[in-house]
Parts: structure tokens; C-alpha cells; sequence
């Protein structure tokens, strides 16, 4: 029989951060643009990275408290389970995996009847803003998917119900090089028990390693992440995602400007690895792609 590969491609990745200063800060230094900050409409905000492979990372933090506690009581999924993040890992971390689809209501359901859903559908809009400050309005559909025991990870499926109309050309040249994200790691100390979860996000066969259609996701126990980068895990958990590998034109222009910025880093054949800081919630992995 053969296997269907999965379907829904990786959107972006969720970064909780403590302030969105610091965020922007260390992004710069290791050779990002970032975007002008972006509000919702339920009390967090974001400053994101946008690769041209039409990936990008979505550093958050809580810019209305009182905003945030409305939305959670009123059963807001995306805010309730960001603050639940924090109270268990810290502001500084990376809380979600989001994955692009075309019908999140389908999504919902497929969850539902997996068991697997985080609670009830969000639907939003939100002004964005290129980097020469032109906006529109962008507009959203997402469901939720989480294990019982995968209480420090979330992934959903986000719909974009309104793309913004704005040339991202500019928030897209990294100065690092940066074109897209080759893969994200997640960590388990009990991996058998959470490739279901995945699975069913991706909507793929269960496996150790899922190969979206425009990037790889790859579980892995903390000893075989720690093998592999020569960083520890985070502390244990049933499922944390921690790290990224991004795609870069040269490792040397990296190197280079890692260095110049005074920003830590170990090299280890093609990769460049940059363990986590305030601002940048999981191991950054820069590999050279001819």
C-alpha cells in the first residue's frame, strides 16, 4: 500500500518571548529583518521574520494583559494555551508549530475525531504592514491540535482567509543569508507516544520523521537531539519542540557576521548552531544549501 504523503505544508513557528525589544534585538544580530510590530486583537503581538520560501517565525509576547485575560476567559485557544506555555516553560521559548491549509474547518473536525483537539476554532484579522510601511488588513482561520500529555507543545492549522497585499521583498533579504527553513526538531522523552499527535497535524502516516511539502519535522528523544547538535535538550517533557534548521546561501557570510556581532556559536560541518537566548526561544541551525 502506498503511503500519502502529508499534505498540509509548514506555515510558520510560534516564539513566545518576554518583550518584543529583546526579540527584535537578537533577531538583528544574527542577521534577520524584522517586520514592524504586528497587534491582535486579543492582547499579544508579534515582530516576525519572513523567509522567502513563504515560511517565517513568529516571535510573541503579551502586549495587553488585561486584553489577554479577557480573551482566555471568553475560551480564546491561541492566547490561553501561550499563557499556559509560559506559566510552565518561561516567557523565552517555542510553543507552537502552525501548518497551512486550505479548509481549517475540515482540520477542526479531523482533530475532534481523533481526539486530539486543544478546543474551539479562532477566527481573526489583524492590520500588517510592510517594511515601507504600507498595510492591509490580514485575516485568519485556525484550529487546534494537542495531546493529552503534550501539555508544552501546540500545533494548528492556520487558513488565511485574506493574504495582505503588501511586497514582503524587503522583510525577506536577511543579511545572514537566510532563504527558508529546512526542518524543525521536536524533542520527547517518549516519542512513540506523541508521532501520533504529529500525524494527525500533518494528516500523514505515524512516523519518527514527517517530510511536509516544503519542509521536514523530525522527533527526536533529548539524547539523539543532544547527539546531534551537541546542545542538551530542554528539560524533559512528553513534547517540546526546540530547534530549527534554516536554509543560507553561505556559512561563512554567517560565521562572519556571527562573529562580528559577538554572538555565540559552534560550527559543525555544513551547520552552524546557535544555542537559545532571550529573544530566540530554540537552537537556530544554519546549514549552506548550493
Amino acid at each position: 500500500m502506498t503511503e500519502t504523503p502529508p499534505t498540509h505544508p509548514l506555515d510558520h513557528l510560534v516564539l513566545p518571548t518576554a518583550n518584543l525589544d529583546v526579540a527584535r534585538a537578537r533577531l538583528t544580530s544574527l542577521g534577520f529583518v524584522v517586520a514592524p510590530t504586528g497587534i491582535h486583537p486579543f492582547g499579544t503581538e508579534n515582530c516576525c521574520v519572513f523567509l522567502g520560501d513563504g515560511t517565517y517565525l513568529e516571535p510573541l509576547a503579551v502586549g495587553d494583559a488585561q486584553a489577554a485575560a479577557k480573551a482566555i476567559a471568553a475560551g480564546n485557544v491561541f492566547v490561553a494555551r501561550d499563557r499556559a506555555f509560559r506559566d510552565r516553560c518561561g516567557d523565552e521559548g517555542f510553543s507552537a508549530i502552525v501548518l497551512s491549509t486550505g479548509n481549517a474547518g475540515a482540520d477542526h473536525a479531523r482533530y475532534v475525531e481523533a481526539g486530539l483537539s486543544a478546543g474551539g476554532m479562532l477566527s481573526f484579522s489583524r492590520a500588517f504592514a510592510d517594511a515601507a510601511g504600507k498595510s492591509d488588513m490580514a485575516s485568519f482561520k485556525l484550529a487546534f491540535a494537542s495531546g493529552a500529555g503534550a501539555t508544552d507543545a501546540l500545533l494548528f492549522a492556520c487558513e488565511r482567509i485574506n493574504a495582505p497585499k503588501v511586497d514582503r521583498t524587503a522583510l525577506q533579504a536577511h543579511a545572514n543569508g537566510a532563504t527558508g527553513i529546512i526542518e524543525v526538531v521536536a524533542v520527547s522523552n517518549r516519542p512513540s507516544e506523541q508521532r501520533r499527535l504529529l500525524a494527525v497535524a500533518a494528516d500523514a502516516e505515524e512516523d519518527m520523521a514527517f517530510r511536509l511539502p516544503n519542509a521536514g519535522l523530525t522527533l527526536l528523544e533529548p539524547a539523539a537531539f543532544e547527539t546531534r547538535f551537541g546542545l542538551p535538550a530542554s528539560a524533559p517533557s512528553e513534547l517540546r519542540f526546540a530547534g530549527v534548521v534554516f536554509s543560507v546561501r553561505s556559512t561563512d557570510t554567517v560565521a562572519t557576521l556571527l562573529a562580528a556581532n559577538c554572538i555565540e556559536h559552534d560550527i559543525d560541518g555544513n551547520d552552524i548552531v546557535v544555542r537559545p537566548a532571550p529573544g530566540q526561544g530554540a537552537v537556530f541551525i544554519f546549514r549552506e544549501i548550493p
